[in-house]
């Protein structure tokens, strides 16, 4: 039984209202996780995109030839992988003639993630010919891991590879390079590229941390089990404390609880 759980029967039992208890113990878990691992999405992030996309959606409808808002909308269904999705609300901005950087590569990836591989492929060429190195790489990156998912290890390896060259602090650039590697055969220098990975992780400043804490996690797999120990062990103290500090205590008379009548006390024995 998960220390969750004992802790929603605790509250439970004290608030009357399982759904309460529940309410609590989201709460709870969300919050620890936002001052710890940190691995858990944002509820309030998640309805801000949520919102955001239902807003485009309606600009859309009343305005379908509001470039800067299937830009916006394409931007969110592929954060969310709705690639299909993505492709067709911004395949008309490049018939329209919208062909910088920016619209090459978002729907090179949407393609990409669509399975269409060698328009994806096509339009992430020409973005890297007009900025070679977008986003710092952001174009290998992109193709590393839609080419590693369909089996291509040997482009996959190709792309990572020069990635790793321009964005030199990346991890998660590094744990798909590892993966590739073992595809490869090449078991000795995928581990090799998993304990790069994890080095570069400790250095990295805070903000990158956060971002890129679950790709070095599946560098080194034992962290996520010590912290989810940590967890367990920590909510688990406090399921103690609660059930200590609501406890009833008897009374000095050794008649029960407080409260109690020692003369019903008495006549009960």
């Amino acid at each position: 039984m998960s220390a969750s759980w004992l802790l929603w029967i605790i509250l439970s039992s004290l608030t009357g209202s399982p759904v309460m208890a529940a309410l609590v113990v989201l709460a709870v878990v969300l919050v620890a996780d936002r001052y710890t691992v940190g691995i858990l999405p944002s509820p309030f992030r998640a309805v801000g995109r949520w919102q955001r996309a239902s807003k485009l959606q309606r600009l859309l409808q009343a305005n379908p030839h509001d470039r800067r808002a299937r830009y916006e909308l394409a931007d969110l269904w592929v954060q969310r992988k709705r690639y299909a999705a993505a492709v067709e609300v911004l395949k008309p901005n490049l018939e329209a003639g919208d062909d910088d950087v920016g619209t090459l590569f978002l729907l090179g990836v949407a393609y990409l993630g669509a399975g269409d591989a060698a328009r994806g492929e096509l339009l992430l060429d020409e973005a890297a010919k007009l900025e070679p190195g977008y986003q710092m790489g952001a174009v290998d990156l992109e193709r590393g891991r839609f080419r590693l998912a369909r089996g291509d290890v040997k482009g996959a390896i190709e792309a990572l590879e020069r990635l790793r060259g321009t964005r030199q602090g990346t991890v998660e650039g590094r744990v798909l390079l590892a993966r590739a590697l073992d595809g490869s055969g090449r078991d000795a220098d995928a581990a090799l590229m998993r304990e790069e990975a994890w080095k570069e992780y400790v250095v990295a400043p805070g903000f990158q941390r956060r971002r890129e804490r679950l790709w070095a996690w599946r560098a080194r797999p034992s962290r996520p089990l010590a912290y989810g120990a940590m967890l367990v062990v920590g909510l688990a103290l406090g399921i103690s404390l609660l059930s200590r500090v609501t406890a009833p205590e008897p009374s000095p008379d050794g008649y029960g609880y407080y409260g109690d009548d020692p003369g019903m006390a008495a006549d009960s024995e």
